[in-house]
C-alpha cells in the first residue's frame, strides 16, 4: 500500500516537473513597451532667457530616432535658414540642433517637435514636445487657440499652418504673400485644433494656410487660405474659427498650343468669361473661326477651318482687367479633330440624371426629326432634343419609366458640327431599373435655414450624387436613388447662382457656408427614409 502511494507521489512530481520545464521553455517575452521617450535634460535649459547659443541638445532616457522631422518640427517665429538637426536615421540618446540664423532680439522662440521624436524599439512618440527660449529677459506667455475647418469638404486637411502677423507700420494686406509670419504653429494628424503659445501682447492678423511649398507664405496658385476679418488683440480669451478655401486664381494666360490642324487651345487661370481671342494675322476669307470653352476645364478652344500657313499671331484680351497679350503660334503636322458623338450615360439610365449627347467638335445644328426613342414594345417615346451651345451637348428630354428598355436612334444628319460634318446612323440601347431596387429620402431642414440653398447627397468621399436647388421651405424629395451610404451637404447659396462660391482674401470675402449632417445615412432598396437636419449658425 505504501509502495503504491509512493509510486503515485513520484508520478505526480514527475509530471509537475515536466510541466514546469515546458513552461520555462516558452517565454512570453514580457509586456510591449508603450512608454514614450522622456526628456531628462536640455542644454541650454528649456525656458532659458537671454539666449545666445548656436547649439541645443535635448537628452532622453532611452535611444530615440527622428521621424518626418522636416514636416513635424514647427519653429516660431520661423527661421530664415533651416537648422541642422541630428541624428538623421541612426538611434541616439540626444537630439542636437545647430542654429544658422542670427536670432532676433527680445524674442521668444518655440521649437515644437510634434510627433517626430520616437523611441528606437517600438516607435512610441513623445507627443508635442516643445523647447522654448527667449533672447530677452523674459518668456512671452500669451496664447491664442481655435479650430480650422474646410470651407467645402467635410474634413479639413492635415498639417495646416496657422500664422500670426503683427500689425505694425510695415504690415499690409499683401504681407502674407511676401514674408513669413511672426508666429507659427500647425494642426497635426486628424485634429483641426490649434494653439499658438508664448506670444507677446499686441495686435495681429490671423491666418491659416495649407502651405504646399512649406515656405511659410501664401501662394494663391497652390495654397488654401483662411482668415479672420477683424484684428486679433492679445491678450484674448476668444476661440477662433478659421474656414479654409481655395481662391479662384488671378487671371493669367498660358502660351497657346496648336493641338490639331483645326484647333488651337488657350489655357488660362481665373475667369474665362472676360477673355477675347483675336487673330492679328490676316486670315483668308474662306476661313471660318469659332471660340468655345472646353467643358470642365480652364481652356478656350479656337476652332478654324484648315488652311496653309506657317504661323498665326493672336491678341488675347481680358476685357474686365484690361490686360493684353500677344502670341505667335506655329503650325505643325497634327491630325484633325473630327465629329465624335458620345452619350453621357451607357447601359442603365439613372432616374433624375439627364441624358445628353456630347461632341468633341462644336455642334451647330440639330435635326430633331432624325432623332427618335423607341420602347421595348416598339412604341415611340415623346422627346425634345435641345442644343446646349454653352456646354456643347444635345439634351434628350423625356419621361423615364421603370423596368423599360429604350433604343435612342440618330439617323444620318441628326447632328452637324462647325465644319459641316454630320453623324452616321447611331443606335444607343438603354435599360432602367425597377423602383423596388431603389430607395427614397425625404429631407426636412430646420433651425437656421436661409434660402436659396442647395441640398446635396454625396458619397463618403464628397462626390455629389444628387442635388436639389430650393428657393423656399418645403420637404426635399430625393427620389429613386441607388441603395448606398450617403452624406448630406447643404450649401447656403447666398447669391442664388446654384453653385458654391469660394472666398477671396484681398476682397475680404468668406466662402459661402456649407453644412454637413453629422452622420452617414444608409439608403436601402424599396425603402422610404425620412430625416430632419437642424442647421446651426
Amino acid at each position: 500500500m505504501i509502495q503504491r502511494i509512493l509510486g503515485f507521489l513520484f508520478l505526480f512530481l514527475s509530471i509537475s516537473a515536466f510541466v514546469q520545464c515546458a513552461r520555462r521553455g516558452t517565454p512570453s517575452g514580457g509586456d510591449k513597451d508603450i512608454t514614450p521617450p522622456k526628456l531628462i535634460k536640455a542644454e541650454p535649459k528649456n525656458m532659458s532667457v537671454n539666449f545666445k547659443e548656436k547649439k541645443i541638445r535635448l537628452y532622453f532616457d532611452e535611444y530615440i530616432k527622428l521621424k518626418d522631422v522636416q514636416n513635424q518640427l514647427i519653429i516660431s517665429p520661423p527661421l530664415k535658414y533651416t537648422p541642422l538637426i541630428s541624428p538623421q536615421g541612426s538611434p541616439s540618446k540626444f537630439v542636437e540642433i545647430i542654429i544658422k540664423d542670427t536670432l532676433k532680439q527680445n524674442t521668444t522662440y518655440t521649437f515644437n517637435f510634434g510627433q517626430s521624436i520616437i523611441d528606437n524599439n517600438e516607435g512610441n512618440p513623445n507627443r508635442f514636445l516643445s523647447y522654448v527660449f527667449s533672447t530677452g529677459d523674459y518668456i512671452d506667455s500669451l496664447s491664442v487657440s481655435g479650430v480650422v475647418k474646410d470651407g467645402f469638404q467635410k474634413n479639413a486637411d492635415t498639417f495646416i499652418s496657422v500664422m500670426l502677423y503683427e500689425i505694425d507700420s510695415t504690415y499690409t494686406d499683401s504681407t502674407i504673400y511676401k514674408r513669413p509670419p511672426n508666429y507659427l504653429t500647425n494642426t497635426l494628424d486628424s485634429t483641426t485644433i490649434f494653439h499658438l503659445r508664448n506670444l507677446k501682447e499686441g495686435k495681429y492678423a490671423l491666418f491659416a494656410v495649407k502651405d504646399e511649398a512649406k515656405n511659410n507664405i501664401f501662394d494663391q496658385k497652390t495654397d488654401k487660405i483662411a482668415f479672420i476679418k477683424d484684428t486679433l488683440s492679445l491678450p484674448t480669451d476668444s476661440i477662433y474659427l478659421l474656414t479654409l478655401f481655395k481662391e479662384v486664381p488671378n487671371y493669367s494666360i498660358s502660351v497657346p498650343n496648336f493641338a490639331s490642324s483645326n484647333k488651337i487651345i488657350f489655357g488660362y487661370q481665373g475667369l474665362g468669361k472676360d477673355i477675347e481671342i483675336t487673330p492679328l494675322t490676316k486670315l483668308p476669307d474662306t476661313v471660318k473661326t469659332l471660340v468655345t470653352k472646353e467643358p470642365k476645364k480652364d481652356t478656350l478652344n479656337f476652332w478654324f477651318t484648315p488652311f496653309k500657313t506657317d504661323s498665326i499671331v493672336f491678341m488675347v484680351t481680358n476685357t474686365k482687367e484690361k490686360l493684353r497679350d500677344t502670341f505667335s503660334v506655329k503650325t505643325r503636322k497634327v491630325g484633325l479633330d473630327t465629329l465624335n458623338l458620345q452619350p453621357n450615360q451607357r447601359g442603365t439610365l439613372k432616374f433624375g440624371n439627364p441624358l445628353y449627347i456630347t461632341s468633341n467638335t462644336p455642334i451647330t445644328k440639330v435635326d430633331s426629326t432624325k432623332i427618335s426613342m423607341i420602347r421595348k414594345d416598339s412604341s415611340t417615346v415623346k422627346m425634345h432634343p435641345t442644343l446646349d451651345r454653352k456646354d456643347n451637348k444635345v439634351a434628350i428630354n423625356f419621361d423615364l419609366e421603370p423596368n423599360e428598355k429604350y433604343d435612342l436612334k440618330l439617323l444620318p444628319g441628326a447632328i452637324e458640327d462647325f465644319f459641316g460634318t454630320v453623324n452616321d446612323t447611331l443606335l444607343y440601347p438603354f435599360t432602367t431599373q425597377s423602383l423596388a431596387d431603389l430607395g427614397n429620402l425625404r429631407l426636412t431642414l430646420e433651425g437656421e435655414v436661409t434660402y436659396p440653398l442647395i441640398a446635396q447627397l454625396t458619397d463618403e468621399k464628397g462626390v455629389t450624387k444628387k442635388e436639389i436647388f430650393a428657393t423656399k421651405p418645403g420637404v426635399l424629395e430625393f427620389s429613386h436613388i441607388e441603395p448606398a451610404k450617403y452624406v448630406i451637404r447643404v450649401i447656403h447659396d447666398t447669391n442664388g447662382n446654384q453653385k458654391w462660391d469660394t472666398g477671396n482674401y484681398l476682397q475680404k470675402l468668406q466662402p459661402e457656408k456649407v453644412s454637413y449632417y453629422p452622420t452617414v445615412l444608409e439608403v436601402r432598396a424599396n425603402w422610404e427614409l425620412e430625416q430632419t437636419f437642424t442647421l446651426l449658425k
